[in-house]
């Protein structure tokens, strides 16, 4: 009999990511990729040039210290430097984060559903999950988070907008919440989708900061400047926290043509803000033309919409995929992201045949 590899024990018990499905070839019909939060739009101009320039001689390393996105960056967020770092994505930030924290007999509190990646890092290094379920309304629900928390906690995760449910958190709740952690306790506050978000109440990571030294914000290129393809992550932090992390983000990690792009899109704010509350009306509108038919929606702030199918998730999951169209099962609910107008159509008319089958 063949001897098992020797790997950590920690892998028996990590869930593997699973990416989005792309969709299946329907005949006669165009196919949408709604599963994996993609901005649909094309790329901002300048942009497809800056990453073909920087791409002309592929033997030479990126520039590993980011140097001119950095200041480009610090300039435009009016934040230090060496409060910045930048990394693949932000789920290498996030992945760094629990380097520097985690390890077996210690604890990590995130919310559930949120990012499907919050459980894979936490049982990568061992640590024990203090899984907290959102309230009724899917929202954080951050009094009993704030009571997970124990002498061995050594990182807290909040998403706002939370993946895949869409509610952002407010700032008198996370002020209330911040009050009760331990200031030697890292929080993370992942703001990937925080360009979409149309919550006034919603709270601004970065004017927490001031407050909070112990507060990492975790924010991407990915979203709403759609670069997710060229990877392109950071965190704003205190500089004792980005010291540590710099010991854990690989080196040349954001390749040079990611920098290019990412400077572009910098270049181009204003008009990725724009894009971004495009996007949101869309977003709105199908919210809207989903409670219509009698859906619960709750309100979301992402670039995406959640529909608490429970059961039926696979089911529905099943109708959508022979429509052309490929979203995210995550078996509580299906989260659907946003495209383009005549694949928002498609789903409509999806989850109204749907629902006249199933209600």
């Amino acid at each position: 009999m063949t001897e098992k590899f020797a790997v950590r024990a920690a892998l028996s018990t990590t869930p593997a990511y699973v990416p989005g499905k792309p969709p299946q070839p329907v005949d006669g019909i165009e196919s949408y990729k709604l599963s994996s939060n993609e901005n649909h739009l094309p790329p901002l101009p300048g942009v497809p040039a800056a990453i073909a320039e920087a791409a002309q001689n592929p033997a030479h390393y990126a520039d590993p210290a980011v140097t001119a996105l950095t200041a480009k960056l610090s300039a435009h967020l009016d934040v230090p430097a060496e409060r910045l770092l930048f990394s693949a994505g932000a789920s290498e930030m996030l992945s760094a984060l629990a380097n520097i924290t985690l390890e077996a007999g210690v604890e990590v509190v995130y919310p559930w559903p949120s990012f499907e990646m919050y459980p894979q890092i936490a049982s990568l290094r061992g640590a024990t999950h203090r899984r907290i379920g959102l309230t009724a309304d899917f929202r954080h629900d951050l009094a009993v988070m704030a009571d997970a928390i124990t002498e061995d906690t050594r990182l807290v995760l909040l998403c706002s907008p939370n993946n895949p449910t869409g509610a952002a958190i407010r700032t008198p709740e996370f002020e209330e919440f911040m009050a009760r952690v331990p200031r030697n306790i890292i929080v993370v506050l992942d703001e990937a989708y925080r360009e979409f978000c149309t919550d006034a109440e919603a709270v601004d990571g970065l004017a927490a900061l001031a407050d909070h030294p112990n507060l990492v914000l975790v924010r991407t290129f990915s979203k709403a400047h759609g670069l997710a393809g060229l990877r392109v992550g950071y965190a704003i932090a205190d500089p004792e926290i980005i010291l540590e992390l710099r010991k854990a983000v690989l080196p040349f990690s954001v390749t040079a043509p990611a920098q290019a792009a990412a400077r572009e899109s910098l270049a181009r704010v204003s008009e990725v803000e724009v894009r971004a509350k495009q996007i949101a009306l869309t977003r709105d509108e199908l919210i809207a033309g989903l409670r219509a038919q009698g859906w619960d929606v709750p309100d979301s702030h992402g670039n995406y919409v959640w529909l608490p199918l429970h059961a039926r998730s696979g089911d529905f999951e099943q109708a959508c995929l022979a429509a052309g169209i490929a979203v995210r099962n995550l078996q509580d609910g299906v989260r659907i992201s946003i495209g383009p107008d005549a694949s928002m159509d498609r789903v409509l008319d999806i989850a109204a045949e749907f629902r006249s089958r199933f209600h």
